[in-house]
């Protein structure tokens, strides 16, 4: 209970700082989260320097607009939401969020059996990476970030069916990506023993 209470304080004391541009509290949040926050925007954008940029503008934004932020919620779980909207701000002005028919190479995608236990985060992160941009964006925005589909849908600017729609073409095609990796997995699996 007690580092609960101290890191709250170091929270407030923390965000205090920032709101007084003390230079040295905003390096302290840049240091604390940046690394996260990357990893959140690239989930995003796919483009590590992109993503950066993104990053970067989110954090300007965060020192530029703390006297929004009235601890209510977590402080990292706002700093989260700048950086997603900062992320989608980008991908807007790419033109490459979301049409109904981004894509129709997910259309007549059956459904297939979950993933093997085979399959580490990190290629199941890689595998997100390679979905279509609109597919990407909901499936993040839904399974990742835990917004429902009237959210999304006001976020995008999307219908709520549309973002349904892209949620359930972005799982089948992951599905259909999955079972790739697994078939690709046991053949090297049984090349390796075969080899032995």
């Amino acid at each position: 209970m007690g580092k609960i209470l101290s890191l709250f304080s170091q929270e407030a004391q923390l965000v205090k700082a920032l709101k007084k541009e003390d230079s040295k509290a905003q390096r302290q949040v840049y240091d604390k989260y940046s690394t996260r926050m990357l990893g959140l925007c690239f989930r995003y954008i796919c483009d590590e320097m992109a993503a950066e940029d993104v990053m970067v503008e989110g954090f300007l934004k965060v020192f530029s607009k703390i006297d929004q932020f009235n601890s209510d919620g977590s402080f990292e779980g706002w700093i989260r939401r700048i950086m997603v909207n900062e992320s989608l701000g980008y991908l807007r002005k790419q033109k490459r969020i979301l049409e109904d028919n981004l894509s129709d190479e997910a259309n007549n995608i059956p459904d297939y059996v979950q993933a093997d236990q085979n399959l580490d985060t990190q290629e199941l992160l890689d595998l997100i990476e390679r979905l279509p941009t609109g597919y990407r964006t909901v499936f993040n925005l839904y399974a990742i970030e835990g917004y429902a589909h009237i959210e999304i849908a006001e976020m995008l600017g999307i219908s709520e069916s549309t973002s349904k729609s892209q949620l359930h073409r972005a799982r089948a095609l992951l599905q259909k990506m999955v079972l790739e990796w697994e078939n690709d997995f046991k053949k090297k699996v049984e090349y390796e023993k075969a080899s032995c």
